[in-house]
């Protein structure tokens, strides 16, 4: 009787072995497809300077020596010594750097635009629906501008303040255009960076003793900024309400470039607080004498940034933007989704949480 019993468990026991070893399986296959990378066939950017590759030099001119010595050896329309985090960004992904918008009007961009701009806050783009739109990348680099913007027309720190929610409304209009009008449903959008450790926000802004951090950045100009970036996560929690389909990736570059500065010696760099192509004051920085323009020293021209030998040392490059150096360590700490919102690395940016 006994021996009956086990010949028919031993059946029942390997077809429930089989089922459990086939779902197990169909689970993998179904976290596999899950977990796919993305393809992004274009990388469409809109933000200021510090994503511009060639916006404001088409429109004033180039950006002159010695910005893009370091990878480019050449100046190639970035305010910086090389790439920037949008050329890490479109690297990543398998696509050539963009070419700006503004540099080329009327091309094909189906491969992607970058329509940043030097000194601008976001430009809404204008562009016919493609394929390509509504699967390319869009990312976002803002607030910086718009943030010192109304502090050097001597705005005080409470009236800026109170320009955040306006500001951020015309960001969120540009958002859902992106997703209503061209069909974008990839979004990856920065915060804005550590205001208060710039040259250019140190110089130009009367700080009063006791106002300084232990790293010597400005502590109001920061608490600004991170107010804006606190203004900004909200509101992309509103937008995955509204905007049901998309995924949106919200990175904290704010604590990014801050643990930078904060530990710069530790991580190989040196006087993060000085910009390298600059000339003379605290700071490396003269409102006046911008990187890459002529002063006379007893009697000689001097090319500002001449004096900046190693920018791979340095974080700061003209007082307003960073080195190339600055920029990767930036990337390689947010490209696998260490500083996101959800936890998602760029090649997963596709999918929502």
């Amino acid at each position: 009787m006994e021996s009956g019993r086990r010949k028919t468990l031993v059946p029942s026991l390997l077809f429930l072995l089989i089922l459990i070893i086939s779902l197990s399986n169909q689970s993998l296959i179904l976290n596999a497809t899950i977990i796919t990378k993305c393809h992004f066939p274009a990388i469409f950017n809109f933000g200021d300077s510090n994503s511009d590759t060639g916006g404001l030099s088409a429109a004033f001119g180039q950006a002159p020596p010695p910005n893009g010595e370091t990878f480019f050896h050449r100046p190639a329309a970035r305010y910086s010594d090389g790439r920037l985090l949008i050329d890490f960004i479109a690297q990543r992904v398998g696509l050539a750097y963009l070419g700006a918008y503004l540099d080329a009007l009327g091309s094909n961009f189906t491969a992607g635009a970058n329509f940043a701009t030097g000194g601008s806050t976001i430009r809404p783009q204008n562009t016919s629906r493609h394929q390509t739109f509504s699967h390319g990348l869009y990312t976002f680099d803002i607030g910086q501008n718009d943030l010192t913007g109304g502090l050097l027309l001597n705005l005080s720190i409470d009236q800026v303040k109170a320009s955040v929610p306006d500001i951020l409304g015309q960001f969120k209009t540009v958002v859902k255009d992106v997703y209503d009008k061209e069909g974008g449903r990839s979004f990856w959008i920065h915060n804005t960076g550590p205001i208060g450790c710039l040259p250019y926000v140190l110089e130009h802004l009367p700080i009063r003793a006791g106002q300084m951090d232990i790293n010597g950045c400005a502590n109001p100009f920061n608490e600004l900024a991170q107010f804006f970036n606190r203004r900004l996560k909200e509101l992309v929690g509103q937008l995955r309400k509204e905007l049901p389909e998309a995924a949106i990736t919200y990175v904290d570059i704010y604590k990014a470039r801050y643990a930078l500065i904060s530990q710069a010696s530790k991580y190989g760099f040196d006087h993060p607080l000085r910009a390298c192509c600059g000339y003379g004051g605290k700071y490396n920085y003269n409102t006046h004498i911008g990187c890459g323009g002529k002063v006379e020293n007893k009697g000689k021209e001097i090319l500002v940034g001449k004096s900046c030998e190693d920018p791979s040392v340095k974080i700061i490059w003209d007082g307003i933007h960073y080195t190339e150096a600055a920029n990767k360590w930036v990337f390689d700490r947010i490209v696998n989704g260490s500083f996101s919102d959800p936890s998602v690395p760029l090649q997963m940016a596709c999918h929502r949480k």
